[in-house]
């Protein structure tokens, strides 16, 4: 019985040992932990800073989860081809984002100075994101960032209000001694509204001329604002395209668009008798005021030696008026005044007189 009980035994016993080594098979590769190269890299210039961002990577090239973030190198070089990272500066390891979110990475580059060979050129970005052993998995896509000079900001930025708009001034600065033909620049003024974020472009001009001051007639009135100015500079390249450069920006100025100025004064008035056949008037016409905000005009009379006495309660849009209270034999001196939305009245008119037969 011993004998029948190992014979059925065995075969089971090698079944097993078999199928137990199946499961075990080779050991695998240990994962060289290669973060995937950054493909979103962006970047913005202002002044001598240029601003990058990209998005860190989460994942290995093999599609494994990152275990252990290494820094990242931030790269500059004028080739644009290069395969090399000229590095400027690194990133820590990003910060863990909220699940589900893309980690989020930025580093701000300063510019060294330009020469005079660098109007026309451009510097070519990348990033480098390293693992924890120092090995990477090649460089992130590459943008070109110009690498022409930016001036400073105008000097003595200010404004002054006026019934034509908001004056805009600044100090003149002397232009570049040397630089090359297909270079100019421009000043560039924005406008921002009172708790607002975004700045419209108001006005524009050259820089190194200061004859006469920049207008905005494009803003509300009644509403606050905040103006800044920087000066652009713009290189030329033949077919390519133009390359521009914005330099730093002015500190910001407020400026309240409070209307206080009336319109212009009447011109032109005159007073016609018109009685014959008809109701006794006297009709008066005067050029018509072009003021944008005008509401209408007050009519005002007086006799001899009165005062004038306002004929209408509410402003009249046209430019014409018949006072058709005149008594005959009386003589009559009309003026009339513009007056805006906002109710400034102009000064009055040049008087025109007429009699009543």
């Amino acid at each position: 019985m011993k004998r029948i009980a190992c014979r059925v035994l065995a075969p089971i016993v090698a079944v097993a040992l078999l199928g137990s080594c199946a499961r075990i098979g080779p050991p695998l590769p240990p994962s060289l932990e290669l973060p995937k190269p950054v493909t979103d890299l962006r970047g913005v210039r202002k002044g001598d800073k240029v601003f990058l961002t990209w998005t860190a990577p989460t994942r290995t090239t093999v599609g494994e989860t990152i275990r252990e973030a290494g820094r990242t190198r931030v790269c500059r070089d004028l080739q644009a081809n290069s395969k090399d990272c000229a590095s400027v500066g690194q990133v820590a390891a990003a910060a863990s984002a909220p699940e589900g979110a893309p980690a989020k990475a930025e580093y701000t580059d300063t510019l060294p100075p330009a020469s005079a060979a660098d109007y026309t050129r451009e510097f070519t970005y990348a990033v480098e994101v390293i693992n924890a052993y120092g090995r990477s998995a090649g460089l992130s896509n590459r943008i070109e960032m110009p690498a022409a000079p930016a001036l400073p900001p105008p000097p003595g930025f200010h404004l002054n209000l006026t019934a034509a708009g908001v004056e805009i001034f600044w100090d003149c600065p002397p232009a570049p001694v040397s630089q090359p033909s297909d270079v100019h620049y421009q000043i560039r003024v924005y406008r921002r509204e009172e708790n607002g974020t975004e700045a419209i472009q108001a006005a524009e001009g050259d820089p190194f001329s200061c004859q006469r001051p920049l207008i905005d007639q494009s803003f509300e009135w009644e509403k606050t604002y905040f103006y800044h100015a920087d000066v652009v500079t713009m290189v030329s390249r033949g077919s390519q395209p133009e390359i521009q450069v914005e330099g730093d920006d002015t500190p910001e100025v407020k400026i309240v668009a409070h209307d206080i100025f009336p319109p212009a004064i009447p011109s032109g008035l005159q007073a016609v008798f018109s009685g014959v056949g008809q109701e006794r008037a006297i009709d008066l016409n005067w050029n018509p005021d072009s003021d944008a905000d005008l509401a209408g005009y007050f009519i005002y009379r007086r006799e001899i030696g009165g005062r004038p006495a306002k004929l209408n309660s509410e402003p009249v849009r046209a430019s014409a008026y018949r006072d058709g209270a005149v008594h005959p034999g009386m003589k009559y001196f009309y003026s009339v005044s513009a007056v805006d939305i906002r109710g400034n009245e102009s000064q009055r008119s040049e008087e025109a007189s007429e009699t009543a037969p």
